[in-house]
């Protein structure tokens, strides 16, 4: 066992607590990674206050970069000192994965959610002889060491780029731009209306630019985080409390109505104002979590048939991460995705300061740095 300093979960909507916990040596198929930064995600605190299930005490974080330490048995390809991006976890072996669709793999759940190796029902964490659950999205980064799946690493090129901020590449900075970019392959000279402006809804932005859209949509509360989208390439931005109706905004900018949609929010109302937006063939794609798990929209069946609407759900961007973070840190290289922008750092032990910073808006996207 390693000793390492972790932010611990011990109590649903409780603050983190900063331990030491013993993390132990990577086995077979494994890789022990030290964290240089790791984001600080929503879906983080969702688990951590139990709106789905996690074994708690245990370590959350899904956004981890780094340097492999160790590796274990059977590992082929990694070497210790690699520098990584720590993802979601797959299989590897089932149909979608050999489709090169990770984030569908039929044992997601599972292996992101369980919080144990499924082998056995072991962890790769402890703290003085208590069970602390981990593999978390299959890494549990919110901790100075992780012990990850060989499968979950890729290795990424930080000549250009600072390894700590690499970490949300791994889910929502490639969720937001692969949902455009790949799930809803938005064509040169389309339009798209982006619903939310957080971290997801801004890399959706310059993926809308890298794609050549001619119409890019950002529909945010926030004034600044509107201010910052028009920098990085947004056409149009609204405030929807300036806007009672969003459809008929949505038209008055778009009037044939919209190639594309793509709902960060989770807010069903403003989900069924973008979908009316759609034009001839349109399709809205959905990567927004609603508050209430039985939420759902109204759609009128013909309405929807009539003009060959679309409605998708997205995991990841669709993305194959060994494929698409590499692209993503090459658009950096190249000015074209300048995700570093968004980032606030903050040491991993003032995770509640950065949470609370983060809920109240003061940043866009914070990565906690061990």
């Amino acid at each position: 066992m390693t000793l390492a300093t972790a932010a611990v979960a011990r109590q649903p909507k409780g603050a983190f607590t900063i331990e030491s916990i013993e993390v132990e040596a990577p086995r077979a198929g494994e890789v022990r990674v030290r964290i240089a930064g790791v984001g600080l995600c929503h879906t983080d605190l969702i688990f951590r206050d139990q709106f789905a299930p996690f074994a708690l005490p245990g370590v959350l974080g899904h956004e981890g970069a780094g340097v492999i330490e160790a590796i274990g048995e059977g590992v082929e390809g990694l070497a210790v000192g690699d520098r990584v991006v720590v993802g979601f976890s797959s299989c590897g072996t089932c149909p979608r994965c050999h489709d090169h669709l990770p984030s569908y793999c039929q044992s997601f759940v599972p292996l992101n959610y369980a919080g144990v190796r499924l082998d056995d029902g072991s962890t790769a964490y402890a703290r003085n002889g208590e069970r602390v659950t981990s593999h978390f999205f299959g890494q549990s980064s919110f901790s100075a060491l992780t012990v990850t799946r060989a499968r979950n690493v890729v290795k990424v090129d930080t000549s250009k780029v600072a390894l700590e901020l690499l970490g949300p590449l791994g889910c929502g900075f490639q969720t937001g731009a692969g949902g455009v970019m790949k799930s809803l392959a938005c064509t040169a000279g389309s339009s798209v209306a982006i619903f939310g402006g957080g971290p997801v809804g801004l890399a959706a932005v310059m993926g809308a630019v890298i794609q050549g859209c001619s119409t890019i949509i950002l529909v945010e509360p926030i004034a600044a985080r509107r201010d910052i989208a028009r920098e990085l390439g947004a056409t149009h931005v609204i405030d929807p409390a300036e806007a009672p109706n969003l459809t008929e905004v949505l038209r008055s900018i778009a009037p044939a109505g919209l190639d594309f949609a793509f709902d960060t929010s989770g807010v069903v109302p403003v989900i069924e104002a973008g979908l009316a937006a759609l034009g001839s063939h349109g399709t809205i794609g959905l990567v927004g979590v609603p508050s209430k798990a039985e939420a759902s929209i109204n759609v009128n069946i013909a309405a929807l048939m009539t003009p060959g609407h679309r409605i998708i759900g997205i995991i990841e961007g669709d993305s194959d991460p060994h494929v698409f973070i590499p692209e993503l840190i090459a658009h950096h290289a190249a000015g074209r995705f300048p995700f570093d922008r968004l980032i606030k750092t903050f040491p991993l032990d003032q995770i509640n300061e950065a949470v609370a910073s983060q809920a109240r808006g003061e940043c866009i996207k914070v990565v906690l740095i061990p």
